[in-house]
């Protein structure tokens, strides 16, 4: 059996999972929204006593690989209708700045001759937080982990973080290795 794909879900009072079984589109909706997915025929689910059962036909190659898959996506888009994502970047560089305008508009800063503005998905809410003396940091928040993700790697590719001083957008908590630069001979 696959260790990711038969661990159960637990599934939180106000979250309600339904299958369509003509387009196979698991829908699951909850407190802060509603997220949709489709689902390989192959795989079922039951649920029972608050708990989602993610169960596979055969153990071949590919029903084995699209048991842990589809229970991954599936415990994501519990977790998002119920408590959300939230990710947060630094912008770390002299000079460097990152604002946010209104709740889908991103003004960044960032050694250019001119600033990049960033339009986010109407899922994507955005805040800005600017301390004298301190980074940037720049909160992303939506219920959908993958559209999360696939935005704050575009955010991060605009100034990746580079290895000398460290400069650049990077994820919280992100480790840099720096190098050590040329040194002069005597």
């Amino acid at each position: 059996m696959s260790r990711i794909g038969k661990l159960q879900i637990a599934i939180p009072a106000g979250v309600e999972v339904k299958r369509d079984e003509k387009s196979n589109i698991v829908t699951v909706k909850g407190p802060k929204g509603e997220l949709q997915q489709y689902v390989d025929e192959r795989i079922t689910f039951e649920i029972e006593d608050g708990h989602l059962h993610v169960k596979r036909p055969s153990d071949s190659k590919r029903d084995r690989s699209m048991h842990g898959l589809y229970r991954a996506l599936l415990n994501n888009m519990i977790t998002g209708v119920s408590q959300g994502f939230t990710k947060k970047m630094e912008v770390i560089g002299v000079g460097y700045k990152a604002e946010a305008k209104g709740d889908h508009q991103l003004d960044m800063g960032l050694g250019y001759s001119h600033n990049i503005l960033f339009d986010f998905p109407k899922e994507i809410t955005v805040q800005t937080i600017n301390e004298k003396g301190k980074n940037p940091i720049i909160i992303l928040n939506c219920i959908d982990k993958q559209l999360l993700g696939m935005v704050a790697t575009k955010i991060r590719s605009y100034r990746k973080p580079e290895p000398y001083k460290g400069k650049g957008i990077r994820f919280e908590g992100e480790y840099v290795r720096k190098k050590a630069g040329k040194s002069a001979e005597k």
